[in-house]
């Protein structure tokens, strides 16, 4: 049933939008159902959570960190994933640096956006985004791949598009300053409740659990 579902919304896909299945939660044999369905990026939203099924699943997947990340998880989720979609502060940026430099490791990150400015979000608020990315562009072991934000969870997906619209407009402004380490590939939005809305105001990276694992208990992700 995974893999059904896996391929009927790969095949929804407009062309030049990648998914990621965020797999909080899941085990590994349901991750793995899921790359078998064509998923070629897996979300992670704790680190424990990754220790538990990582080493179980086998065939070949990207490995995104999606969740909140803590200072003190940073050595350790700098060596089992490939890239980090929740940089919010200058701090963690340069708590990832040291760790970076001493496995001579480059990892990609995205910025988290709180393009709500909710108080409950992590998240850089949307003033400060500029910023924050001209002073994380002067890192040598961080390389800035683009902006993410969440969008409400619940409620009429349409109440998230200006949100989405804002995120999309300072993509691409940074995207014009042509910074150093920033290459603004990545514009992540959008989750299973509001993911077509996502993508009609720009994302080319949308997070889908629910719909490609089936619903948990208090999510709609």
């Amino acid at each position: 049933m995974i893999k059904e579902d896996v391929r009927r919304l790969l095949n929804e896909l407009p062309e030049g939008v990648e998914l990621l299945a965020a797999a909080k939660e899941r085990n590994a044999y349901e991750i793995s159902e899921a790359i078998k369905g064509g998923i070629k990026i897996i979300g992670e939203n704790y680190l424990n959570d990754a220790l538990g099924v990582i080493n179980e699943v086998t065939q070949k997947a990207e490995w995104h960190f999606i969740g909140h990340l803590q200072r003190n998880k940073v050595k350790k989720v700098i060596d089992i994933f490939d890239m980090i979609d929740s940089v919010d502060s200058l701090r963690l940026a340069k708590e990832i640096e040291k760790w970076c430099e001493k496995r001579n490791k480059v990892i990609p990150i995205l910025i988290e956006v709180n393009s709500g400015e909710e108080n409950q979000k992590a998240g850089v608020s949307p003033k400060d985004v500029m910023q924050l990315i001209k002073d994380i562009s002067s890192l040598n072991y961080v390389k800035i791949m683009g902006l993410m934000t969440m969008g409400p969870r619940f409620g009429d997906p349409e109440e998230s598009r200006p949100y989405f619209r804002k995120t999309r407009e300072i993509f691409e402004q940074i995207k014009d300053l042509y910074l150093p380490n920033v290459e603004m590939k990545y514009l992540s939005m959008g989750m299973t409740n509001s993911y077509e809305v996502a993508m009609q105001e720009g994302a080319n990276l949308i997070r889908i659990g629910t719909k490609i694992f089936g619903q948990r208990e208090g999510s709609q992700t």
